[in-house]
C-alpha cells in the first residue's frame, strides 16, 4: 500500500503571516516535520499541499513534492478533510495519507514509524496523535446563570495525586493517518481505529504555544535534529567577507580598503573561544592587512581558492569528525562546506543557494550580528548535547 506524508500548508494565515515557513530555532517550522517524515523511511512519498509560492520553494527545499491546491480548498473556511480529499484525487496511486500538522515541529521519525506499524502490519484504518494531560474538568457555567460548577473527572473529596492519577487523553493534532476509502466517505477517523500516544514534551503545537521565543526553547530542547546524535561542536569556520563583515568594501582616495564589523560579533567569537571552540576565518580575497588590524587573535585562511579544501585541511589537522565542526558562510563558494559541517549557518541576506544548505538561518544580516546570533545558537545545542549525556 502507499503510504504517502501529506503537510497541509495554506499561504493564509490570521495569527502569524506566512507562519508555515517562519523560521523557528533557524529552520522554517514546516521542515521540522519534513525532515521527520523524509528519515522516518517508512513513507512512499512526502508532500506538501500549499497555495503559496514561497512555500512551495521551501517545501522542495527540503525534498519533498508539492500539490499546488485549488483556491477552493484554500479558504479560512476550508477545512483539512477537503484540501485531503483533494490531494487524493489528484494522486490515484496513494492508498493511506499520513496527514501531519505543520504546526508540530517536536515530531520524531520514531513515532511516525511506529504509526505507519500500526497501519500496515497491525490493520488499523485510522491512528490519530494524542498526548496524556493530568487536568481536572468543571462544568461550565455561562455568564448569568444561576448555577454551581460542577466536577467532571474528579470527587474534590478525595483529589487524586498526579502520581496516583493515570490522567486523560487528549487529541494534540501532530498527525491523524487513515486508509483512502474512509477519507472518500468523509472520515479521518473511523474503521478500525487507533490511538498513539505522543510523549508529553513532544506534544508542542505553534496554534497554541503562539510565543515564538518559548516555542523556540520547547524545539532546541526536544525538537529532532537528524538522524545523527549532536556532538560537541570543537571548531567553528566563520567566512569574513558578508558574514564577519556585511561584504562592503570602502575604498579612500588614497587606494585604502575599509570595512566595518559589529561588536556584537567580536563579543561572540570571544565567547565560543571561552568556550574551547577554535574559531577559524577564511576568505576569497587577501584581506590579511584587515585581520591584523582587527585584531582577533584567530587563525586565518586568505586568497583561498577552495574553502572546502581548506576546511578539510583544518578538520583532519585538529583530528575532528564533520559533527564537531560548524561553519557559517554566505555564498555559493560556501555551498559545500555547509553541507559537510556538522552545524551549519547563514546570515539573513546570504544567496539563495547558500540558505538551501544550510541547517540554520540567522535573523541577522551579515556584519550585523550573525557570528553573536550562530554563536547562541551553537550554546543552545551544546546543552541539548550535555543534557543528552547526563540522560
Amino acid at each position: 500500500a502507499h503510504l504517502a506524508a501529506l503537510v497541509l500548508a495554506r499561504g493564509g494565515s490570521k495569527g502569524i503571516p506566512l507562519k508555515n515557513i517562519k523560521l523557528l530555532a533557524g529552520v522554517p517550522l514546516i521542515g521540522w516535520v519534513l525532515r521527520a517524515a523524509s528519515d522516518a523511511g517508512v513513507f512512499h512519498s512526502v508532500w506538501v499541499s500549499t497555495d503559496h509560492d514561497e512555500i512551495e520553494k521551501v517545501a522542495k527545499q527540503f525534498g519533498a513534492q508539492v500539490h499546488r491546491r485549488s483556491p477552493e480548498v484554500s479558504q479560512d473556511s476550508s477545512t483539512s478533510l477537503e484540501a485531503i480529499r483533494e490531494f487524493l484525487n489528484h494522486h490515484h496511486e496513494v492508498d493511506i495519507v499520513g496527514n501531519i500538522q505543520a504546526t508540530s515541529p517536536c515530531l520524531h521519525p520514531s513515532d511516525l514509524i511506529k504509526v505507519a506499524d500500526l497501519i500496515q502490519k497491525e490493520g488499523f484504518d485510522s491512528v490519530f496523535s494524542v498526548v496524556r494531560r493530568h487536568q481536572f474538568r468543571w462544568s461550565e457555567v455561562k455568564k448569568g446563570e444561576n448555577k454551581m460548577t460542577e466536577p467532571q473527572n474528579l470527587n474534590p473529596a478525595k483529589r487524586y495525586r498526579r502520581q496516583d492519577w493515570p490522567g486523560e487523553l487528549y487529541e494534540n493534532g501532530s498527525f491523524y493517518f487513515a486508509r483512502r476509502h474512509l477519507i472518500e466517505k468523509g472520515y479521518l477517523q473511523g474503521g478500525k481505529m487507533a490511538y498513539y500516544e505522543m510523549r508529553a514534551e513532544h506534544s508542542v503545537d505553534i496554534d497554541i504555544d503562539i510565543d515564538w521565543p518559548i516555542a523556540e526553547q520547547r524545539v532546541l530542547s526536544f525538537g529532532y535534529f537528524g538522524k545523527e546524535p549532536l556532538k560537541e561542536v570543537k571548531l567553528l569556520v566563520c567566512s569574513i567577507d558578508g558574514c564577519l563583515t556585511n561584504g562592503r568594501i570602502y575604498v579612500t582616495e588614497d587606494q585604502k580598503e575599509m570595512v566595518s564589523y559589529d561588536y556584537r560579533d567580536i563579543v561572540g567569537i570571544d565567547l565560543l573561544k571561552k568556550r574551547g571552540i577554535q574559531v577559524r576565518l577564511i576568505s576569497e580575497r587577501d584581506c590579511s592587512k584587515t585581520l591584523s588590524a582587527m585584531q582577533l587573535g584567530c587563525v586565518a585562511k586568505v586568497s583561498a581558492t577552495n574553502k572546502l579544501q581548506v576546511l578539510e585541511d583544518w578538520q583532519n589537522d585538529m583530528g575532528l569528525s564533520w559533527k564537531e565542526v560548524a561553519y557559517l558562510g554566505n555564498e555559493e563558494s560556501d555551498v559545500e562546506c555547509l553541507k559537510q559541517a556538522g552545524m551549519s549557518g547563514v546570515p539573513a541576506d546570504a544567496c539563495a543557494v547558500a540558505q538551501k544548505a544550510a541547517g540554520y538561518i540567522c535573523k541577522s544580516n551579515g556584519g550585523c550580528g550573525a557570528v553573536r546570533e550562530f554563536a547562541e545558537h551553537i550554546f543552545l545545542l551544546l546543552e541539548k548535547v550535555n543534557s543528552a549525556r547526563k540522560q
